[in-house]
């Protein structure tokens, strides 16, 4: 006899599935649900558990590698679970800063392996929340994950976070430990809740993350401080923007260092930004630049801007030997951003007269300044042949634009008795540069520079070379 019409198949229960279908379909879950499936039935409980399941989480959530799983002889769910009751509030972050770490681990590790003894050990959860009971303030998840991992570096040269020279001042920067950035927690007026993530022993250079919303700026946000050299009150501080969160902070810092965006030179990082399309061929003579911002030298108010550049002048090494040439003047044709043109004529560079030949690298630093937030700088040298002294002939030099980062200006205005306002402007540039700022005047670290016997940076060093 048929059965009636209006009966309706009975619903399959995902419990009734053969197993291999049943553990495929649990593979895909997450682990919240794929824990939650624990509690659903007696035959689900058996089969999350599927060691293989807790796999894959292991290794995508706390990069636990098979070797690790070897050594610490326990199965993939017990790993999963024991970590995640340590390491659980960071689920969002660890992996990406873990890789993040074990990259510039292993970069340094083959180009600066004296930088990697300079690391500290993890630190615990304890010691994290002592430091936001002590500053008053919570520290964000992305930066207390971090240090689960390192607990930043020992005050040394070089630097964790990059380094950069010029003829009369140099500059390189240490990601401070937990306590270290403690000690210099702010809480007067320009820099109120903000905690130092960097400094400079030589010049005093920190770069801050807000750990509130306060003077204008936005919560995490971390910036390098630029004093307003024109305004009376001294709570006027301006910003140079360097990130938006401690990971995006980080992270992007960590991935321009290992894929080679900076240069490795004479064991440390150096922050020079190379424009893979500011590169100029004449003949055999391949010329190219990279530049960097240098907010410990330059100011909003007044006006003043200061990058450095670095030029490397390289004759192919297939060229004949009667191509060897040397470097007789230079000359170069500066814009600013407002279209106002320098130009600059003088013989040899930084004050010598390189000879190329095939094969040879020359490579040599200058800086510049401009009045604008932006400018670009093209040229050209003129060599003499070695075999043909009385030959001479122009080498392009290709256009490079420098463009300092972002930044936010505050000007604090007495307006009666304490009262005070705050103008709020913000330029925002299209090319938006990883680069440092000065912090030579926060209380804290001045008092550091004195006991270390540091001197002050120094002045401005020779131009258009």
């Amino acid at each position: 006899m048929a059965a009636p019409l209006d009966m309706e198949p009975s619903a399959l229960s995902l419990e009734l599935l053969p197993t291999d279908p049943l553990l495929l379909i649990l593979s895909f879950l997450d682990y919240r649900d794929l824990m939650s499936c624990c509690y659903l039935s007696r035959r689900l409980n058996q089969l999350s558990s599927h060691d293989p399941l807790w796999k894959r989480h292991c290794k995508k959530y706390w990069l636990i590698s098979e070797d690790e799983k070897s050594q610490r002889n326990q199965s993939w769910k017990a790993i999963f679970i024991s970590t995640y009751s340590d390491l659980g509030r960071y689920i969002r972050y660890y992996a990406t800063l873990k890789k993040a770490w074990d990259d510039l681990e292993k970069y340094l590790g083959q180009r600066c392996p004296r930088m990697i003894g300079s690391l500290k050990e993890s630190v615990r959860e304890e010691d994290l929340d002592a430091v936001e009971a002590q500053i008053g303030c919570k520290l964000p998840d992305d930066y207390r994950c971090s240090f689960r991992i390192h607990n930043g570096q020992k005050l040394v040269v070089p630097g964790l976070m990059g380094s950069m020279a010029l003829s009369n001042h140099y500059r390189s920067e240490d990601l401070l430990d937990i306590d270290t950035a403690a000690g210099g927690f702010q809480q007067r007026l320009g820099l109120k809740q903000c905690l130092p993530l960097t400094f400079c022993i030589h010049t005093g250079l920190s770069q801050y993350m807000a750990l509130e919303s306060v003077e204008g700026r936005n919560k995490y946000e971390i910036f390098y401080q630029c004093p307003d050299q024109m305004a009376r009150n001294p709570s006027a501080i301006d910003m140079f923007i360097t990130g938006t969160s401690y990971l995006e902070w980080f992270t992007s810092y960590v991935n321009k260092v290992v894929t080679g965006g900076y240069p490795i030179i004479r064991d440390q990082i150096f922050r020079y930004v190379h424009d893979k399309e500011c590169v100029a061929t004449t003949g055999d003579i391949t010329v190219s630049v990279s530049t960097s911002f240098l907010p410990e030298l330059s100011s909003v108010h007044p006006p003043h801007y200061f990058f450095t550049y670095r030029i490397r002048i390289e004759m192919s090494k297939d060229a004949l030997p009667e191509k060897a040439c040397q470097l007789d003047s230079r000359y170069w044709r500066i814009t600013n951003a407002k279209g106002d043109v320098e130009e600059v004529q003088g013989p040899g560079v930084v004050g010598e007269f390189p000879i190329i030949s095939p094969g040879r690298v020359y490579e040599y630093t200058s800086c510049t300044t401009f009045s604008t937030t932006s400018g670009y700088m093209e040229g050209y040298y003129t060599f003499h042949c070695l075999y043909y002294k009385d030959k001479f002939f122009n080498v392009t030099i290709p256009r490079f634009h420098m463009v300092c980062p972002t930044f936010k200006v505050s000007t604090a205005r007495m307006v009666s008795g304490d009262a005070v306002v705050l103008i709020l402007e913000t330029n925002h540039n299209e090319y938006a540069v990883d680069e440092d700022e000065d912090s030579t005047d926060t209380d804290e670290y001045e008092d550091r520079r004195r006991v270390l016997d540091i001197p002050a940076p120094s002045g401005r060093c020779p131009r258009h070379t």
